[in-house]
């Protein structure tokens, strides 16, 4: 089940020209389950209307204490009290100023000072604004009391300026959204997630290597699901063509030696790691300096030599809970069986390689150490994602420290 169902975000949007984005926001976060109740500063509806907003999240907009209805006149406090989640985007330098001054002279801020729940500031502003010393003394501010600040991004602003002050795209906001959400409510909250993903690179010369077809989607979505649980995340990816997920800490490689590396050091303080990479089992044994040429040859021999078994190599961490994949294409149950016993992992999922690779539909069997084994439906990766973790925050506590 998505973090966002059933739960309550209460949606500030400030008089920023970057306020006509969050409208996409908005909708992004009603499809997923939400119910967003938005609130608008009279700045804000100078430049986006009421009506965009209700449309999009199929509620009222508030906007003033003053002329709420009748049955809605503690609103204000009502907004706040059932709101799981508080966000203000874009927060304008105007906003952050007089909430860290502790000012609740309209329905916003009052809305904010009222509020136990989460907080999450996005500020978007002219770059002389944001770099302003009074600016980054209130965002110290808030970040002191406790309030979750995304820090705008760099590029070019609706005037003829280049900086820091755009909002971050609508995924991004929802993605720190989603993990705020998870570190408050998700299973896995106080847990340190490591997940490997997509196909690693062995050259062979300059422009040439060694690789297979996976995409990376599993891993991608196995690190989407497990931020949106509550844990901090670390995703070791090798090259794909996906977008990189936010809120997580995000590791490149390229060659199953640099995944070793990459795993060893984020396993140090992990309690699980998710080894769906599918990394290389051969290298060549030596890389050309240059492009090969055919020179008038027949063929090629290329001297491979075994790449290190990373989940293997971990063995002996028995307080780190490890799940690896088997991407199989005959044999699929038994070879995975094996793999589980040899490398001592707790689970191992099981899918049959050709029929998944690259594809956004998954069917796959859980397998465990004791035994037991759970046939999963063919449904989205990101559904089996979720179902995986379930799986994993089910046989957790016995094998792991807190």
């Amino acid at each position: 089940m998505s973090i966002l169902n059933n739960r309550r975000i209460v949606l500030g949007v400030c008089g920023s020209i970057a306020a006509y984005k969050v409208a996409e926001l908005a909708r992004r976060l009603t499809q997923g389950g939400a119910q967003v109740d938005v609130i608008m500063t009279e700045a804000a509806q100078q430049l986006v209307g009421k009506a965009t907003f209700q449309a999009l999240t199929g509620r009222p907009v508030f906007d003033d204490m003053w002329s709420l209805p009748e049955h809605h006149m503690v609103e204000h406090i009502a907004l706040a009290v059932q709101a799981h989640m508080v966000v203000i985007a874009p927060a304008t330098a105007n906003t952050l100023a007089r909430i860290a001054t502790g000012m609740c002279d309209d329905l916003l801020t009052t809305t904010v000072l009222a509020t136990t729940a989460p907080v999450l500031c996005v500020p978007a502003m002219n770059v002389q604004m944001y770099a302003a010393a009074a600016t980054q003394e209130n965002i110290a501010i808030l970040r002191g009391r406790g309030f979750s600040v995304l820090e705008p991004e760099e590029g070019p602003m609706a005037e003829p300026m280049v900086g820091k002050g755009r909002l971050p795209e609508p995924e991004t906001i929802e993605g720190e959204i989603r993990s705020l959400l998870g570190k408050h409510h998700g299973a896995l909250r106080g847990r340190r997630v490591v997940v490997t993903a997509g196909a690693t690179r062995e050259p062979i010369d300059p422009i040439r290597f060694i690789s297979n077809r996976s995409s990376g989607m599993m891993g991608y979505a196995l690190a989407t699901a497990a931020r949106d649980m509550g844990a901090d995340v670390t995703l070791i990816s090798g090259p794909t063509s996906l977008k990189t997920p936010s809120a997580m800490t995000f590791v490149p490689v390229e060659t199953a030696l640099e995944m070793r590396d990459a795993v060893e050091a984020a396993c140090s303080q992990a309690h699980i790691l998710i080894m769906n990479a599918a990394v290389a089992d051969f290298r060549p044994e030596s890389v050309h300096d240059q492009k090969i040429k055919k020179n008038g040859t027949d063929g090629l021999t290329l001297n491979l030599v075994r790449n290190p078994d990373i989940l293997g190599e971990l063995a002996y961490r028995h307080n780190l809970f490890k799940v690896g994949f088997a991407a199989e294409t005959e044999n699929m149950l038994e070879n995975a069986q094996d793999k589980l016993e040899r490398k001592e992992l707790h689970m191992i999922v099981a899918n049959h390689a050709v029929a998944t690779m690259a594809q956004s539909m998954i069917q796959v069997t859980l397998i465990d150490r004791n035994g037991a084994t759970t046939s999963l439906p063919q449904q989205s990766k990101q559904q089996t994602a979720i179902a995986i973790l379930d799986a994993i925050v089910t046989r957790l506590s016995p094998y792991i420290s807190t």
